[in-house]
C-alpha cells in the first residue's frame, strides 16, 4: 500500500504521522489508527497498511510528538526493564483527554481535506492505550466520528480516572465494539460491566466481546500476541467501518 511520511500541525506543535492509502488512490472512507503505548512503529506501520489494503485511508500519528524525537521501545522487554518502564510511563502519562482531543481535531480537519478521503465521518481504532483514545476521540468529536474500535484497550471504565471513556457515553454517535483482552488487570470484569451499562443508558450501537486472549493479543510484536486473535479483530474491524463508513 502507498505509504507517506507527513506533518500535521496541531495547537501543540508538529505532528509526524504516515498515511496510509489503499491501492488506487481513492476516494475511501478514512481511519485514525491509535497505537498501542509503545507507539508508533514498523509493527504499527505494517497493521496501516493491512487496514488500507482492505480499503481505508489510514493515518497514523505519532502521538508522542510533544517528546521530541524519542527512541522507541521494544516490547518484549520495556516492561521488565525498568529505566524502559519509567521513561515509557513518564511518556504515557503526558497524554489526556484534553491533549488527545486538540490533536483529534488536527487529524480530523487533515483528512477532511485530502482528496484520497470520502465521506463526511471518519472512523477511529486503536490498541492498549490507543483504544482508549479511540473512544475518548469518538467523543469528544461526536459529529465527526462514524464508527470506533477499542482492542485490549485500558482504563476504560475506571471510576478514579475522571478522563476515562465510560464518563463520554452519552456523547458518543458512534457505533462501537470493544474487544476485551481475557484476565486483564486494565480493564477487569467490573470495568467491562460498567462500560456496557453507560452504554446502554445512552442508548450507544455497541458490541462488547471478550477475547480468550491476552491483553495485548492483536499486536504482532507483542510477546502475548495471538496470531488467531488478531485475525479475528481484524474480521470485526472491517465489519464495523463497512456498515458505518460505507454508504
Amino acid at each position: 500500500m502507498p505509504r507517506t511520511e507527513i506533518t500535521i500541525p496541531t495547537p501543540d506543535g508538529d505532528c509526524p504521522a504516515t498515511l496510509h492509502v489503499p491501492d488506487g488512490g481513492g476516494p475511501a472512507p478514512a481511519v485514525i489508527f491509535y497505537a498501542d503505548a509503545g507507539g508508533v512503529r514498523e509493527t504499527m506501520r505494517a497493521m496501516a497498511d493491512r487496514l488500507a489494503a482492505s480499503g481505508y485511508v489510514t493515518l497514523l500519528p505519532d502521538f508522542y510528538y510533544r517528546s521530541g524525537d524519542w527512541t522507541p521501545f521494544d516490547l518484549a522487554t520495556v516492561f521488565s526493564d525498568p529505566t524502559e518502564r519509567a521513561r515509557l510511563m513518564k511518556m504515557v502519562q503526558s497524554l489526556d483527554a484534553d491533549a488527545i482531543a486538540r490533536d483529534a481535531g488536527a487529524f480530523l480537519d487533515f483528512l477532511v481535506g485530502r482528496p484520497e478521503v470520502s465521506g463526511t465521518t471518519v472512523g477511529t481504532t486503536g490498541y492498549c492505550m490507543g483504544g482508549r483514545t479511540s473512544l475518548i476521540v469518538a467523543g469528544r468529536h461526536p459529529e465527526r466520528v462514524g464508527a470506533a474500535a477499542s482492542f485490549h484497550g485500558g482504563r476504560l471504565a475506571a471510576t478514579e480516572d475522571p478522563d476515562s471513556p465510560y464518563l463520554l457515553a452519552d456523547r458518543l454517535r458512534a457505533a462501537v465494539y470493544v474487544a476485551a483482552a481475557q484476565n486483564d488487570d486494565s480493564f477487569p470484569a467490573e470495568q467491562f460491566e460498567r462500560l456496557k451499562g453507560a452504554f446502554e443508558s445512552a442508548g450507544v450501537r455497541y458490541t462488547m466481546e471478550e477475547y480468550p486472549a491476552a491483553h495485548g493479543f492483536a499486536v504482532p510484536d507483542n510477546p502475548t500476541h495471538d496470531p488467531s486473535a488478531e485475525e479475528r479483530h481484524w474480521t470485526a474491524l472491517t465489519a464495523l467501518l463497512a456498515a458505518n463508513l460505507r454508504s
